[in-house]
């Protein structure tokens, strides 16, 4: 498809739109440190300076020094040096930095203030967002981690979960495809629910999103709409004590992102750029074309050589190149602060025809009013992705399996055509999926000191998105081919209405933190579709007027639609207790309504409590090598409601059919009625989980030593599955409801350590590390099997992969036992029953698609300017499927002159003819070890190049994304979930022409004003 723009807008243009929106924001008080050093310009000093770490004595980089009662201030640059102007010597400069406690110093006669600043307990004082309030790491008495922006995973980001891969014990993400803009599946302590998946509850400065996606049936990651470079920090709420006051929808955790804010008194302007080269980390090892030769006859093919040397991997791959750039602005006065920022990527996929363009914009403002009792803050973002994808498995398919000694081009240069194989370059240039998506978040949260320690708060939050997803089928003479367009329109609202009440008491020895709340939300999800067909070849598109279609026929071309509307109301509460700082307990219950559930049980209840204690500050310790270290134990119940719409309510059907009227007699006409396709079900209830944690945070000699341990056992039970009826009189085939008795447990043991090493010289050096040790299990299943993963390919039809079991894991894959070959060289299969015959029945439960281990290493280390990262992941004790070869590679597709990888010729004694059904023969090991990212950077000196004045900070950096990954499996990647689900029941490790991953270098600059 032709594209009207190839470059993103100029940077004059960007910055200007920047710079005149600071002006619109800024109230002029911002603005009045200017005119008053202009009026008295003569009698400024200058004062300058170092900022370093009291106990370390490391350059404090970004520290804020502000003038006490000014707007007036500035940022440490890279090297910790400041200089700022000060109207005379009873001036208070007030030097601040997170993590580290203030200090205000009057300037007096001295031009030069060298400050040393001590940290806050080391990182105890850190603030954790928690919902609905924060704390400080060292009262939290749940499993919650978090990370700052400085932590993230660096390179080719596309959404949040990427910014924290292998940052966190017990959470897995698992980029499942190499696409841009494609969904990752995130896992925080196992899966609970058999068609729910994993995916936590996101929540974005407050407002819990909906998972549901925008891209109208494409592969698009629904949290794509936001910046990665906005992202101040994100929090992982992973046990239920902590969770729980999300209530029904925490049972699979939750992600809380805050965005960037402003800071009073000092305003900064940066600019920050990218660019990437992709490059396909791993071909499949097809024959290459003298192999190829050389192979089909030793297997009794026929050899149809036409003399060409083709890779057709390569050719439907290519090098792939991705553009960022960001600029924000952010600053403001003591009584108003901002923060705005423009951002554009335009990724290519390392498949030709893959592309995606996203284009965000953000601003968030805070003010205060009323002696500053009225805070009231706004966050608004909007977003634009444009997403193209080419017919992903149909190229891979016909990559890896058409004859290579075929060429790919003719005489003429165009894509070759042939009656025996299909050029991927031909449905490349005949087949597109353009997907358009525009959204729109934000919200407005204003609070209120009603009276000392009690605040109201209100939040208010939209969710507006609408997608577009054309797929358009050109006509084409040869291949014969008609046209065709379809397009889906999706519309999805999510409104968000919270009120609450905050109470705080310190007296003495006590305090106390009470909170009670009540919220409603209201998601609204609409689809259309509408198709036309048969148009004539010619230079218009079919996207550009559907009109030229000629087939308008309701058989091929009926409209579609669908909407939902589900509501949730609940009461929330929570008090957190303190006492002498290291006795700490936390009390949690939220009721949750919701409008998916009959009327008998409408309502869960999902309380939780934890407790601390600090044996850090007790007197017995004082001597002892520990800094910090704290015994927390937690239990709490979440809910989950993730089942259709309206299933609890009677379902009607009104048309004449044999299987829908009643007739009345024995030959005549079925009169026309109204029947029942679905009895209501008043009874249905939330799914439920219950989590008990127990866990040990430490540190030693000054935090040089820290790290965590906690145990954690999840078991879900109410299980919400679709069954079918034990009554043969029920209407309908299939019902839904909770299954009594049925659980599924998650238990492990998790382990975190971090080194932290600090030279007087000013070299740091950092390596930290976790591993989670992982079981899962269902029991008391009603069912002998509950299957999923459908398998693909030719002869593979309605057979399945995964199966739910008694005793065994989620993902368990069901299959036959593969022995080896008889001598007539067909396979063979272990009798597990010993009827003497091989059919379902001897299935056996084969392993799990979940690891049993995932383990993350991270390395920093920074020395005069320099900096470096290194960020490994893996995960063991899991197997995948292999679905591409099952259906590719074995003997009898080679001697029929389709190609393979060496795995199809692997046993001699195997006959030309023998099939290959799903079965333990393509189960493979799924463990894998990977360099993730690298990442090397420089800050400059900026103050050497004499460009200070102008320019605060600059930094240059080059990352390695996927460098390497060591393991077994020989598909494109081992980290692989195809969604293979069958009526919406998950399934796990299965891997079918899935979109390879790239190997990026990226290039980046920082330039801070």
């Amino acid at each position: 498809m032709s594209r009207f723009y190839t470059s993103p807008p100029p940077l004059k243009f960007l910055i200007t739109s920047c710079l005149l929106i600071a002006l619109a924001i800024q109230t002029p008080q911002v603005y009045g440190h200017i005119r008053v050093a202009e009026r008295h310009k003569t009698a400024d000093i200058i004062v300058k300076g170092r900022i370093k770490d009291a106990l370390t004595n490391e350059s404090l980089t970004g520290c804020t020094v502000v003038i006490r009662g000014s707007q007036r201030g500035t940022t440490t640059d890279a090297n910790g040096d400041y200089s700022i102007s000060v109207p005379d010597g009873n001036a208070v400069l007030v030097f601040g930095f997170i993590g580290y406690e203030k200090q205000e110093v009057v300037v007096g006669n001295r031009t030069v203030l060298n400050i040393e600043l001590k940290a806050e307990a080391s990182e105890l004082s850190q603030v954790v967002v928690i919902g609905y309030g924060s704390a400080a790491k060292k009262d939290m008495t749940g499993a919650v981690k978090s990370l700052k922006s400085t932590e993230f995973n660096k390179g080719i980001i596309n959404s949040p979960e990427q910014l924290l891969q292998g940052k966190v014990a017990g959470v897995n993400v698992t980029s499942a495809s190499g696409e841009p803009g494609s969904a990752q599946s995130i896992t925080i302590r196992g899966p609970g629910g058999v068609r729910t998946g994993s995916t936590p509850l996101f929540v974005l400065d407050g407002l819990a999103l909906d998972n549901s996606s925008t891209g109208g049936g494409g592969a698009i990651n629904p949290l794509n709409f936001l910046n990665p470079q906005d992202i101040e920090s994100i929090d992982v709420l992973k046990d239920a004590s902590a969770t729980a006051i999300y209530g029904s929808r925490g049972a699979n955790g939750v992600v809380l992102i805050t965005t960037k804010k402003g800071k009073s008194g000092v305003s900064t302007l940066n600019y920050s750029t990218s660019y990437g080269i992709s490059t396909l980390a791993r071909a499949l090892p097809v024959f290459s074309p003298d192999e190829y030769r050389q192979q089909v006859p030793l297997v009794g093919g026929v050899l149809d050589d036409l003399k060409g040397n083709t890779d057709w991997q390569k050719e439907i791959t290519r090098t792939a190149f991705t553009k960022n750039h960001n600029i924000s602005l952010g600053g403001g006065s003591e009584k108003t602060t901002f923060y705005g920022s423009f951002g554009l990527q335009n990724q290519d996929g390392i498949l030709k025809g893959s592309q995606m363009d996203r284009y965000t914009g953000r601003i968030n403002v805070s003010q205060k009013l009323l002696e500053d009792r009225l805070t009231i803050d706004a966050n608004l973002s909007a977003s634009y992705t444009n997403n193209e994808r080419p017919p992903i498995e149909s190229m891979l398919g016909s990559a890896i399996s058409n004859n290579p000694t075929y060429p790919a081009y003719d005489a003429l240069g165009k894509p070759a055509q042939y009656q025996l194989i299909s050029n991927p370059l031909t449905s490349l240039q005949l087949n597109q999926d353009i997907t358009k998506i525009t959204r729109i978040v934000g919200n407005i949260s204003p609070s209120f000191r009603i009276i000392k320690g009690l605040v109201y708060k209100l939040n208010f939050g939209i969710d507006n998105s609408s997608s577009t997803r054309d797929l358009q089928t050109l006509p084409n003479a040869v291949p014969f081919q008609d046209g065709r367009l379809e397009t889906n329109n999706t519309y999805n609202n999510n409104r968000l209405i919270e009120n609450y009440l905050t109470y705080t008491l310190t007296q003495g020895d006590h305090n106390l933190t009470a909170l009670a709340g009540h919220s409603y939300q209201k998601f609204s999800i609409q689809g259309r579709a509408y198709s036309i067909n048969k148009f004539p070849i010619s230079d218009i598109l079919p996207i550009y007027n559907p009109g030229l279609g000629q087939d308008l026929t309701l058989t091929n071309n009926k409209p579609t639609g669908y909407a939902t509307l589900n509501e949730l109301q609940s009461f929330f509460s929570r008090v957190n207790y303190q006492y002498k700082d290291k006795y700490l307990l936390t009390a949690t219950v939220r009721a949750d309504g919701s409008s998916k559930f009959g009327a008998n049980n409408k309502y869960g209840i999902f309380p939780s409590f934890s407790a601390g204690w600090r044996l850090s500050e007790e007197a017995f310790m004082k001597s002892s090598p520990f800094s910090d270290l704290k015994i927390r134990a937690g239990w709490g119940r979440t809910g989950n409601q993730e089942i259709p719409s309206k299933i609890t309510q009677a379902l009607f059907t009104s048309q004449v059919s044999a299987s829908t009227s009643y007739p009345l007699t024995a030959t005549g006409p079925y009169p026309a009625g109204t029947s029942y396709s679905r009895l209501a079900n008043p009874d249905i209830q939330w799914e439920v989980s219950n989590q008990t944690d127990v866990g040990l945070d430490f540190a030693l000699f000054n935090g040089a030593i820290s790290g965590g341990i906690d145990y954690f056992r999840k078991v879900s039970s109410n299980i919400l599955l679709e069954v079918i009826p034990a009554d043969p009189v029920q209407p309908a085939g299939t019902f839904w409801t909770n299954v009594p008795d049925m659980t599924i447990t998650n238990k492990g043991l998790e382990l975190e350590l971090m080194y932290h090493y600090m030279a007087k010289s000013g070299f740091r050096f950092d390596l930290g590390g976790n591993v989670t040790f992982i079981d899962n299990i269902v029991n008391n299943s009603p069912y002998s099997v509950i299957p999923s993963g459908s398998a693909s390919g030719s002869g593979l039809t309605s057979a399945t992969i995964n199966g739910y079991l008694n005793g065994q894991p989620i993902g368990t894959f069901f299959l036959k036992e593969f022995t080896g070959f008889d001598d007539k060289g067909l396979s063979t299969y272990r009798d597990t029953d010993g009827d003497g015959l091989i059919t379902d029945k001897d299935r056996v439960a084969a392993g799990s698609a979940l690891p049993t281990k995932q383990f993350n290493i991270n390395v920093n280390t920074s020395f005069k300017g320099f900096d470096f990262s290194a960020n490994f992941n893996g995960v063991s004790g899991n197997k995948l499927y292999d679905n591409t070869a099952n259906s590719n590679f074995y003997k009898l597709r080679l001697s029929k002159g389709l190609n393979t990888t060496p795995e199809a010729i692997a046993y001699p004694n195997e006959s030309v003819n023998n099939a290959a059904p799903v079965s333990t023969r393509y189960l493979k090991n799924g463990s894998f070890f990977r360099l993730n990212n690298v990442s090397l950077g420089y800050n400059v000196n900026t103050k050497a190049l004499g460009i200070k004045r102008w320019v605060s900070g600059l930094r240059v950096s080059v990352t390695g994304q996927n460098v390497f990954v060591i393991t077994k499996y020989n598909g494109y990647d081992p980290e692989v979930n195809s969604d293979r689900k069958i009526n919406e029941i998950s399934s796990y490790g299965i891997d079918y022409l899935s979109y390879p991953k790239a190997r990026s270098v990226v290039f980046g600059l920082n330039l801070t004003l």
